[in-house]
């Protein structure tokens, strides 16, 4: 008689383990959280220096200084949010592969996609998380607006969502590495790609813009992950926009079975190191 495991319980001892291999070394964990402010902070004053010259990003489209930098916490939180619980997964899962190591998480009584996605936590990644909740609370700040708790539910839950679309996009990438063997351009790609949806969808107009805007938003639906968050505490959903919120769910759940279908067909073709 078998017995399902508490993915609550294996999810708990992930992130126990990994705490504890990071405080095993807590100088590196030290320079690691330094490093994810630092480049924080530089990004922060990248956007002082650019504000200094131009009132907003993309001219009309209402994304002032203020406004701005509650989508920058945005896209902070959701990105190191990624950080910490997939990214460090999905860098060595081409790993696994290439060495045999996946063939034991196969023979464990767990979800594959599940042990793979969340078997080790950078929790080193939580200082950008602090700094993204900080940097929201002043830009909300100086807009002069308080988030009332339907505001604040619909925001987390469009965080979620926003994470939810994005993993999807890596988990699929991820699948690659079953048929190549060994990926290891996965995380440059992966940046290069999700860099689309760290700026307002505005700044996506003209012949090549606009193409990008509509691709990234109904096809590969990056753009929805920051924007439509941002949107609920920066400035409010112009007409039309409440049916793209709308579609951010529909889309974060249609990328979540998407990447699922994708990961367990691309285990199908996985030959063990044994094989």
């Amino acid at each position: 008689m078998t017995t399902r495991p508490s993915y609550a319980a294996v999810f708990a001892t992930f992130a126990r383990n990994s705490l504890v291999r990071d405080m095993m070394f807590r100088g590196n964990f030290l320079i690691e959280c330094g490093t994810s402010i630092a480049w924080s902070a530089m990004n922060f004053c990248f956007y002082l220096v650019l504000f200094h010259y131009t009132p907003e990003i993309s001219k009309g489209s209402g994304w002032t200084k203020n406004p701005f930098f509650v989508f920058l916490a945005t896209s902070m939180i959701v990105n190191s949010v990624l950080q910490v619980f997939i990214l460090p997964n999905m860098d060595r899962f081409s790993e696994l592969i290439r060495k045999g190591d996946l063939d034991f998480i196969l023979l464990k009584p767990i979800d594959t996609q599940f042990a793979v996605s969340f078997e080790r936590i950078k929790w080193s990644g939580l200082s950008t998380t602090l700094i993204g909740i900080a940097l929201l609370v002043y830009g909300l700040k100086n807009i002069e607006f308080t988030p009332g708790p339907i505001e604040v539910t619909l925001y987390i839950v469009y965080i979620a969502c926003g994470v939810a679309i994005l993993y999807s996009v890596i988990v699929s990438l991820a699948a690659a590495s079953v048929v190549m063997g060994r990926n290891q351009t996965l995380y440059d790609f992966w940046f290069s790609l999700t860099i689309f949806s760290r700026y307002p969808m505005e700044i996506y107009t003209g012949r090549l813009g606009t193409p990008l805007r509509l691709g990234f938003s109904f096809l590969i639906p990056i753009l929805l992950a920051i924007n439509v968050p941002a949107r609920f505490m920066a400035k409010p959903l112009a007409r039309g926009e409440g049916a793209l919120a709308g579609y951010a769910i529909i889309a974060a759940v249609a990328s979540l079975l998407m990447s699922r279908w994708i990961f367990k067909r691309a285990l199908r073709g996985y030959r063990s190191a044994s094989s």
